[in-house]
Parts: C-alpha cells; sequence; structure tokens
C-alpha cells in the first residue's frame, strides 16, 4: 500500500526553525513535494526535488527560508525551515508522483500520491 506519512511539525516561536519530514512506502517515485495550506486559503507549492536527477525546485518566495532535501535509500524527503514567520502557519502536506521525472512538477494536479499533512503553528 503506498503511503506518505508526514512529522516534525509543531508549535514554534516566530524566527524559529522547523523539519518536516515525509517518508514514503509501498513504491519509489519520480517527484516529491511538500505543499501547504492555510485556513481558508488554496493549497500551496512550497519546494519539490526530482530523485533522478536530484533536481529541486522552490518558489522566490520560499528561497533562502525553506530548503528541500531527500534521503533516496530511505524514501524519504525533508524540508528544512527557517526564520519562520506567523504566516507561514498552515497544514504541511507531502506529495509524490511518479509520471513525472526531469523537472519537479509544481501543480496539485500533477501529483499523485498525498499524505495526512502535519500542522505548523508560527506564534508571533
Amino acid at each position: 500500500q503506498v503511503q506518505l506519512v508526514e512529522s516534525g511539525g509543531g508549535l514554534v516561536q516566530a524566527g524559529g526553525s522547523l523539519r518536516l519530514s515525509c517518508a514514503a512506502s509501498g513504491r519509489t517515485f519520480s517527484s516529491m513535494g511538500w505543499f501547504r495550506q492555510a485556513p481558508g486559503k488554496e493549497r500551496e507549492f512550497v519546494a519539490a526535488l526530482t530523485w533522478s536527477g536530484r533536481a529541486t525546485y522552490s518558489t522566490n518566495s520560499f528561497k533562502g527560508r525553506f530548503t528541500i532535501s531527500g534521503d533516496n535509500a530511505k524514501n524519504t524527503v525533508y524540508l528544512q525551515m527557517n526564520s519562520l514567520k506567523p504566516e507561514d502557519t498552515a497544514v504541511y502536506y507531502c506529495a509524490a508522483d511518479f509520471k513525472h521525472g526531469a523537472t519537479p512538477p509544481t501543480s496539485v494536479d500533477q501529483y499523485d500520491y498525498w499524505g495526512q499533512g502535519t500542522q505548523v503553528t508560527v506564534s508571533s
């Protein structure tokens, strides 16, 4: 059974850091990524990587604060989040794709599997 399990969320003070983990099982994937969703907002792309070329991608709004990395042997990806802000508060979801490989996809509908999400709350 394909399963993605996120962990590492929690409550952190503004300016602090968290590292999220996503452990995948059941199969290997072409790409894995992180999205987040705050109440009343659409699910937002954060970062992604492709296992084949170990390429990573993130939008400018997250570069310098959030970094994605992976351990292919463990089929696990991480999201290191630094300099956290209250507006980073959201449920963070791990996603996995097996149809794309050259470039990490950035759209929700491009991913095949999703984790249950982990809550990140940044206090003021």
